[in-house]
């Protein structure tokens, strides 16, 4: 195996961080392929930049697959898009304090990501027991809708998925449950009129709008592990007319297909309180929730055993109401386990960072892990 000390995992994740990859701008994130890609060459590792069409980043595909090896393997997801715009890092350097190495996306998710790629390079001549796909994704924070259909697609042939999202603070947690995510818009179309000479021909689409929105929020249910947030709302034109159109778009967060399911039919149950006014209601639900079956807790205790031989104890995270790729993976019924990645904190803040005491365990624990699966 490679031998890295701490400084050079430090480097090598500071050089990632430092090289911004922001998810709507699209050279930046294909640029960071690109950097992550030529990584891996040099590692020994076969490695593929794939479109994923005119108007989306790429797709990296890396493998330490023999060409001939068709067999059923792990499959390792990593996204290098991040939340944080272009300049963040010039404001919120790369820097070390004691031991919290600091930078816009670096806890989520390019430490974790980085350290991954490490380790299968330990085994891009000496191989695995199962064959490694390794597949970073471009868009995951803002929905993974470009890439969602080769992660599905490559999540079909695996015996296993290993995603890299960071660990859960206070402990390095990993996590085997995330609630479903979707959107829905509310779109109201009312009647316009003169606010002061013909007011009552008006059908007010905000005050509608404002029913609408109550009943929604309505629908939240804590002890059943439900949410429905309202995040926007927009309508009218100028005060002196009654506005006639309104929309809103709101969050949903369920926590199994049953309670999934419940929620959509009480949003397709909506009714205007005024009958004079009209709803369009769109719902989409962007991730299915990722629930533990009896699969992934073996995998689970083969990844604790891993965990405890590099010298840390892997717990496992409640229910996170945050969504990502393994989302769809668990959905298809594929044994997955998330947050392996780095440990830190601090996620989509200026804040975040990555405990450089555990990199070099962090390391280890993926070179046992891919050893170990069969």
């Amino acid at each position: 195996m490679n031998s890295y000390s701490t400084e050079q995992l430090v480097q090598g994740i500071s050089a990632w961080v430092s090289h911004e990859s922001p998810s709507h701008d699209t050279a930046r994130v294909a640029s960071m392929m690109s950097m992550a890609h030529d990584l891996a060459v040099s590692l020994g590792l076969r490695a593929e930049i794939r479109s994923l069409g005119e108007s989306a980043p790429p797709l990296l595909y890396v493998t330490n697959r023999a060409n001939n090896d068709q067999r059923p393997g792990i499959l390792i997801i990593a996204h290098l898009d991040t939340v944080h715009p272009v300049g963040t890092v010039n404001d919120n350097p790369v820097r070390i304090e004691e031991d919290r190495l600091y930078g816009p996306g670096i806890y989520d998710m390019k430490a974790g990501a980085y350290l991954a790629l490490l380790a299968l390079g330990d085994y891009a001549e000496s191989r695995t027991p199962l064959p490694v796909d390794y597949l970073f994704s471009p868009d995951e924070e803002i929905g993974s809708h470009a890439s969602r259909e080769a992660i599905e697609q490559f999540a079909r042939t695996a015996r296993y998925v290993l995603v890299t999202e960071p660990a859960r603070p206070n402990g390095g947690r990993c996590v085997t449950e995330r609630k479903g995510t979707g959107s829905l818009k509310v779109v109201v179309k009312g009647r316009p009129a003169h606010a002061g000479m013909q007011h009552e021909r008006g059908r007010n689409a905000i005050k509608e709008m404002a029913h609408q929105v109550i009943a929604l929020e309505a629908l939240t249910d804590y002890s059943r592990g439900i949410t429905v947030s309202v995040g926007t709302i927009k309508g009218g034109t100028v005060t002196n007319v009654v506005p006639s159109h309104c929309e809103i778009i709101a969050d949903f967060r369920v926590p199994d297909q049953q309670a999934s399911d419940w929620l959509v039919e009480q949003f397709k149950a909506l009714k205007p309180v005024d009958p004079d006014c009209q709803l369009q209601v769109d719902i989409e639900l962007n991730r299915p929730p990722m629930t533990r079956g009896a699969a992934t807790a073996d995998l689970v205790a083969r990844a604790q055993a891993c965990a405890t031989r590099a010298g840390f104890v892997l717990e496992e995270a409640p229910m996170t109401g945050g969504g990502s790729d393994a989302n769809f993976t668990a959905a298809l019924g594929v044994p997955t386990i998330d947050g392996l990645g780095a440990d830190g904190d601090g996620a989509h803040t200026l804040k975040e960072h990555v405990l450089i005491s555990t990199l070099g365990k962090r390391l280890d624990f993926w070179r046992y892990l891919l050893a170990d699966l069969t």
